[in-house]
């Protein structure tokens, strides 16, 4: 599937645009200069008309004149009135629909991830399963198949939870039912879950004891869950990430790092962004849809937090979610 609008399509479309823009502010200022030109036409005639042995010809000529300045002065106002007018209105259009390409080769590029993130834990599903059902194995390749199994079920479950609550961010449809909840309970059976999951993994904890904060349990566990998977997927199998929970002050952080290949300096907040990754959608390797850290922004800011990333020490990425205090 190839994005809707290529990069050549664009430029020709913005060299479109700006050579009707020019040719829009040119008209504007011929359309001054010819009716200056009638304006100096008329004011010669009628000075033409006035008899020079007229003794009120000084008092008539300067009539005309201060009639000229004043068609002048008129011309010259509804001039800059429409100059900033079109231009103005140029910049919005511009800006709106350079937007509204943008957006949807974003989309573009999620309904291509989208499709090998669904087809690729099917895949893998159906076939651990007809193996359970073609052949006879022993105890321990039949139990590493159903883990198999569960592991990608489980990432199918996940994709669809964040499919759903992004639209429903989206539309305003998600009410939130906030509640007192023990934050370092939350945090630890996230990490264990992902420590069952991906037992050949090393995820290193360091969380504070009795953290409570008010909010939401799902989304709680979903922006802790989308920051392990993240950090899990930008880094290294035989290198560990951490994640970490502690009081500072009024404020509650939650930090999940990884020593992956880190993040530019320029993109650090483009990560946020709805459908954004980094590269080619062709061509990258890494799974992921673009939606993990846009929702983990959106959760943050619905308890009334922020989020940010920072560079890790030696090498990769650090994701810290900050809330106030419950």
């Amino acid at each position: 599937m190839r994005p809707v609008y290529k990069p050549q399509k664009l430029e020709v479309v913005s060299m479109v645009y700006w050579i009707l823009l020019t040719y829009m502010v040119a008209a504007l200022f011929w359309w001054f200069i010819a009716l200056e030109k009638q304006n100096q036409d008329i004011t010669n005639i009628r000075l033409s008309e006035i008899k020079k042995d007229d003794p009120a010809y000084f008092e008539k000529a300067k009539i005309i004149d201060q009639a000229k300045k004043i068609k002048t002065a008129q011309y010259v106002g509804e001039g800059l009135t429409f100059l900033a007018l079109t231009l103005l209105g140029a910049v919005f259009v511009f800006r709106a629909t350079r937007k509204q390409l943008k957006l949807s080769q974003q989309q573009q590029n999620f309904m291509m991830a989208i499709t090998h993130e669904l087809k690729t834990p099917i895949a893998i599903a159906q076939l651990n399963l007809e193996t359970l059902q073609k052949r006879k194995l022993d105890e321990d390749k039949q139990q590493k198949l159903i883990s198999n199994t569960l592991q990608e079920a489980n990432r199918l479950n996940t994709l669809c939870n964040n499919i759903l609550f992004a639209s429903q961010l989206d539309a305003g449809a998600y009410r939130s039912n906030n509640e007192e909840i023990n934050f370092t309970d939350l945090v630890e059976g996230c990490v264990d879950d992902y420590k069952n999951r991906f037992p050949q993994r090393q995820i290193l904890e360091d969380i504070s004891e009795s953290i409570y904060l008010n909010g939401e349990t799902l989304l709680l566990q979903m922006l802790v869950n989308n920051l392990i998977e993240n950090a899990l997927k930008y880094s290294p199998k035989e290198l560990p990430i951490s994640v970490a929970l502690a009081e500072t002050g009024q404020k509650i952080k939650l930090c999940v790092s990884d020593e992956g290949p880190g993040i530019a300096d320029n993109e650090k907040k483009k990560v946020f962004e709805k459908f954004y990754r980094s590269g080619d959608e062709s061509t990258r390797k890494t799974k992921g849809t673009g939606l993990g850290l846009y929702l983990c922004k959106r959760i943050v800011e619905k308890h009334k937090g922020y989020i940010s990333v920072t560079d890790n020490t030696p090498t990769g990425s650090s994701f810290t979610a900050t809330f106030n205090l419950a």
